[in-house]
């Protein structure tokens, strides 16, 4: 609760939190309402200007813009979430194989890691899809697979760290096994350093679906997606500019209240900024930082 109430009293942290609960809201929200169906096609009302009762206007073939954003908020959420899912495990199972084990074993998941993180997540996730087709679980495995061997080479070397701590060694001596040392003691303590990098993650799998939907690699034609949406509205970027406005917001403000939220997190668990203040904040913040 200490580290909760730090992150609130940041400014970026209060912006991620509250960007992130009303999309978690809003995609809740679409499960049992939207304003009209998102699939509903209304000819006659095409390309209607914002007001009443479509609030921000309707497509070229007559859908309710806000109910497909409140729709695809949902998409949103499923593709965050399940490829959070996935890069905890693949990152937290490469980065405990990295550390724990014998050397010949370290050496070849620093190798693994090293061959994975080359590749970009767009690029997997269209090797992907050129198999197995376009979905949203392309998208899921692709930045789940491509953020999970980021995350094990950030938390790799925090757990080479904090294995060489007293108190690790003192659980080591009472007979604690690898796993428990690794439950009890190594997990807690590279905690901060994870959910920054799974936050930042989230953030990537947001802005990789949009742009894998929006060139045909992420959601089907009948899944509400701000990416889909977005390729289907900018052919009339010239004539309906204000159309496209609406996805492209949602993405970035998305794709930022995420990113702040890892700032804010990384600034809030930092133990040297709870203790000298905002002088080291300001002081850390000219340092520039290198992102695995």
């Amino acid at each position: 609760m200490r580290a909760l109430h730090r992150l609130w009293r940041l400014s970026t942290g209060r912006f991620g939190l509250i960007v992130v609960a009303v999309i978690l809201l809003t995609a809740v929200l679409s499960l049992v309402w939207t304003p009209f169906d998102p699939q509903q096609v209304d000819i006659p009302n095409r390309w209607a200007p914002p007001g009443w009762p479509h609030v921000l206007g309707t497509d070229g073939t007559g859908r309710d813009i806000l109910s497909l954003l409140i729709a695809g908020s949902r998409t949103t959420v499923i593709v965050a979430v399940g490829a959070g899912l996935v890069a905890t495990v693949i990152g937290l199972a490469l980065a405990a194989l990295g550390a724990l084990t014998r050397r010949w074993m370290r050496e070849a998941v620093a190798v693994t890691v090293d061959i994975l993180i080359a590749f970009p997540v767009l690029l997997i996730a269209m090797m992907i899809s050129a198999v197995w087709g376009g979905s949203l679980w392309v998208v899921i495995w692709a930045v789940g697979i491509g953020f999970g061997v980021n995350i094990a080479r950030v938390t790799r070397p925090e757990l080479r760290r904090v294995l060489q701590s007293d108190f690790v060694l003192a659980g080591r001596a009472s007979g604690l096994t690898p796993a428990q040392n690794l439950v009890r003691h190594l997990l807690p303590n590279v905690a901060p350093v994870f959910i920054v990098q799974l936050s930042w993650g989230m953030a990537v799998a947001v802005l990789a679906e949009a742009g894998l939907s929006y060139l045909g690699f992420g959601a089907p034609p009948t899944e509400p997606s701000w990416g889909l949406l977005l390729a289907q509205l900018q052919q009339y970027l010239t004539v309906y500019p204000l159309s496209v406005l609406w996805p492209g917001l949602a993405i970035t403000f998305t794709v930022l209240g995420l990113n702040l939220l890892g700032d804010g997190i990384r600034d809030a668990t930092d133990p040297t900024l709870s203790r000298r203040g905002g002088s080291a904040r300001r002081a850390r913040s000219h340092v520039p930082e290198v992102v695995a």
